[in-house]
């Protein structure tokens, strides 16, 4: 078994206890709302002999985005609801059963190829998926290119804490102006990998402006590495208590001699 493997069934290990557990969230049927504390994850670590990470926000991240539930949650879903886990305070969480909702890009969607101006040496030294495609849609601007508007990198990494959800991180916060002077902010989450893009995550973000950035439009955005390194990116919004796609395009950087005149000539009658 592999450490990352290891890592995730330990961790799944202490969700399911304090899921079940009847001196933590203590699941009965029925509910649809079960609330724990940060030290409840560290309590059920010991009550199974198993090692809790340094960052103990890494346990509930990586059953959010890169692993699913563990078998006995899921089984308790009924049909069309899903289990997920929100943020509820500074140190308190809570699993929400709630409709299915996934964001994930439609593989019918045409590609459009864009001159790729990412430095080579980003490709060379970046850690992790999530760093190059941060890289990538910056140095290729591909924000500006798929809203239409001139958008600024303001903070990647943003770690801030929101009232009624605790501490939360936005992978990279932009801020835009259009044609007409409107400002903008754009929270982007950024998926690599087996990492799924979570509507969790697109609730917080736009709590974080709402409370941080109140004069701007908030836009939404997703970002994923699709198979032949394709970046599929979305817009989202908040409809009730669905996250929703507005929009969505797929992007393939290129040299610049891989765009035919063909192509070029399409790209303009879809203008």
């Amino acid at each position: 078994m592999s450490g990352g493997d290891a890592r995730l069934n330990r961790y799944s290990a202490i969700v399911e206890c304090v899921f079940f557990g009847a001196t933590y969230a203590g699941y009965r049927a029925g509910v649809d709302t079960l609330s724990f504390e940060r030290e409840d994850l560290v309590r059920a670590a010991s009550e199974l002999g198993v090692q809790l990470p340094k960052n103990l926000g890494d346990v509930v991240y990586s059953i959010r985005y890169r692993a699913p539930m563990p078998q006995s949650i899921l089984a308790t879903q009924p049909e069309g609801r899903e289990w997920i886990i929100e943020g509820a305070g500074r140190g308190l969480y809570r699993f929400a059963l709630v409709p299915i909702n996934r964001i994930v890009p439609n593989r019918e969607l045409v590609t459009i190829k864009i001159p790729d101006a990412t430095p080579e040496i980003i490709g060379v030294y970046a850690l992790s998926d999530e760093q190059a495609l941060l890289a990538k849609l910056r140095y290729n601007r591909l924000i500006d290119t798929f809203l239409g508007i001139t958008t600024y990198s303001l903070q990647n990494h943003l770690r801030t804490s929101v009232k009624g959800i605790g501490q939360i991180e936005i992978d990279e916060v932009y801020v835009g102006v259009d044609r007409h002077g409107a400002h903008y902010v754009l929270p982007v989450q950024a998926k690599g990998g087996n990492d799924q893009l979570g509507s969790v995550q697109a609730k917080q973000d736009l709590a974080c402006c709402a409370e941080k950035f109140p004069a701007l439009i908030c836009r939404p955005i997703a970002a994923q590495f699709m198979d032949d390194e394709r970046i599929a990116i979305f817009e989202l919004t908040l409809e009730g208590d669905q996250v929703k796609v507005v929009d969505e395009c797929h992007y393939q950087l290129v040299s610049g001699d891989q765009i035919s005149a063909d192509e070029l000539a399409r790209y303009r009658a879809r203008r």
